[in-house]
């Protein structure tokens, strides 16, 4: 193997006891992979990839036995093994030769040496190891190059980039991933292959895929990653509705002509204020739906009216098809729903009522949906920037005047359907909700405070003609 003469500082305090365990054993261990590609950018990596000359496995629940530790999450077939350690996992490997079948990424396992092991890693980058036996503690393996490309800021593969990608189309998604998060060229034929190959990722699962996209959106600018998927053809396979945005020209004085390039910029303003995943898918969906609501109307240009309503009406399906957890959906499809309400309460003469129902609608997350408003001014004239940045410093000065006398955030009725049905004398039904809803609109229009004997006043008030009203609809349906 080539070495580079580097000797590099492991400080993580669990590898020389790795080492130490590789000595008695007689065998060679190193780290490898991105806790190598880390150390050497400055970055800190938690989790941990042990290579050894040995059966991984066997090793890993030796390791486990040294440290104390009872769970060694073993996969026999791959020979591979993981043991979960304070802040991280460290992972177990035996070197090993790779053959994959065309039509799937599970490969068939044989023994093999450093060199095979590293030879069959996705980047050069990731193909350096660094010895973990006291002799060499420290010494750099680099038989691909890696180092300089990781000076060079470049992505290359060891292997011939098209071999690489057969052999695991998920590499694909891999290559944007750390283009995006690390600011990487990815080196001319490797880009090729990735356009070449990338119907190769039918064969994975949603879910590795989607894990890989997520990646992506979490980097510091993830439009590098969203731009190269759509370039190579990968956005198509993973997010199809995503890359249906391309090419749909919109009015020009609010947004870029463009939906994908305007909702890239968007998603990259909105990473620049906030770590939540979620407010940053929202940023890519908020628009999902103007390829289907597109309409050219005179004197105007294309409009998307309702694209609001029908993109978070799309939500459930796109994310059982991403397999995204569920429990995210009811956050995403609100924020996407509401993401033009505030830009209609810039009007110095709108309503407390106006405010306090969209107060009422985001709940908690209005001030996710302000982030995502400011996100959403993509203008590169610095003037209508300014402009709409004050209007939406109007528009939370309203909310926040709104929420401090009526205090609507994650409300809840102060007259609840339990009291309704005592007051008024009713079963559980229609009456009831009707009733609540009665309550609910009156405070929303600042008729009744939102308080409970206020609005239990108002109920004694309205119940017999909201009632009487409700029986006069049964009797005319009946009719009818």
């Amino acid at each position: 193997m080539e070495t580079t003469g580097t000797t590099i500082e492991l400080a993580h305090p669990l590898l020389k006891t790795i080492g130490k365990l590789a000595d008695a054993r007689q065998i060679e261990a190193y780290v490898v992979g991105g806790y190598v590609r880390d150390l050497l950018l400055g970055l800190v990596d938690k989790d941990v990839d042990v290579l050894v000359l040995d059966d991984g496995v066997e090793f890993a629940r030796e390791f486990a036995k040294e440290i104390g530790k009872e769970t060694v999450v073993a996969f026999e077939r791959f020979g591979t093994a993981m043991v979960p350690v304070e802040g991280g996992k460290v992972e177990f490997v035996g070197a090993r030769k790779e053959v994959y079948d065309p039509n799937s990424r599970k490969p068939v396992v044989t023994t093999g040496t450093l060199k095979d092991d590293l030879l069959r890693r996705d980047f050069t980058i990731n193909a350096l190891a660094a010895s973990l036996n006291a002799g060499s503690f420290g010494k750099l393996f680099d038989e691909f190059g890696g180092i300089q490309d990781l000076h060079e800021g470049i992505l290359r593969t060891p292997l011939d980039p098209a071999k690489t990608f057969e052999d695991d189309p998920l590499r694909i998604m891999r290559a944007i991933r750390f283009a995006s998060q690390l600011g990487f060229r990815i080196e001319e034929n490797v880009l090729a292959a990735l356009k070449t190959m990338s119907s190769r990722l039918t064969i994975i699962s949603q879910e590795r895929k989607t894990d890989e996209f997520l990646k992506i959106l979490a980097t510091e600018k993830p439009s590098v990653g969203l731009r190269l998927m759509y370039d190579t053809g990968v956005m198509q396979i993973v997010f199809p509705e995503v890359a249906q945005m391309a090419g749909v020209d919109q009015r020009n004085d609010h947004h870029h002509k463009d939906v994908f390039l305007h909702t890239c910029i968007v998603v990259d303003n909105i990473a620049k204020t906030t770590d939540n995943l979620w407010l940053r898918f929202v940023a890519l969906v908020h628009d999902i739906a103007k390829p289907r609501t597109k309409a050219f109307k005179e004197g105007i240009g294309w409009t998307f009216h309702g694209h609001e309503e029908l993109g978070a009406r799309m939500m459930k399906n796109i994310f059982r098809n991403l397999k995204l957890p569920l429990d995210h959906l009811p956050y995403v499809e609100k924020l996407v729903r509401l993401h033009l309400r505030p830009m209609v309460l810039v009007d110095d003469v709108v309503t407390d009522s106006a405010v306090r129902r969209l107060v009422f609608e985001a709940g908690n997350d209005v001030d996710d949906l302000m982030k995502l408003c400011r996100a959403d001014i993509t203008s590169k004239n610095p003037k209508l920037v300014e402009k709409y940045l004050k209007n939406y410093d109007l528009v939370m000065q309203k909310i926040v005047e709104v929420e401090e006398k009526d205090r609507l955030r994650n409300w809840q009725p102060p007259v609840k359907g339990d009291e309704i049905m005592a007051v008024c004398g009713l079963q559980p039904g229609k009456q009831v909700g009707i009733l609540k809803t009665a309550i609910e609109e009156a405070i929303l229009d600042g008729k009744v405070p939102n308080e409970h004997d206020a609005a239990l006043a108002y109920l004694m008030n309205i119940k017999d003609v909201v009632l009487n009203d409700f029986e006069k609809k049964i009797v005319k349906t009946v009719k009818d």
